[in-house]
């Protein structure tokens, strides 16, 4: 099996992220009642993960186990 490249990477994190981050802009929204802090929240949030799961697929796909 192949090796996932990296701008496939890089497309699933961005659209896993646009996802989760209006999940979240969403439940911030409906627990603080304040737009402008939800979009703050969804902001870090947002930029925060993408760097986190690329990493995360990244080291998976160097692990031989389960492959």
């Amino acid at each position: 099996m192949s090796q996932e490249n990296i701008k496939r990477s890089i497309v699933k994190t961005v659209s896993w992220r646009v996802l989760g981050t209006l999940d979240t802009v969403i439940i911030s929204y409906l627990i603080t009642g304040t737009l402008a802090l939800a979009l703050s929240i969804g902001g870090v949030e947002l930029i925060s993960k993408m760097v986190l799961y690329f990493f995360h697929e990244r080291t998976w796909n160097n692990i031989k186990w389960g492959k």
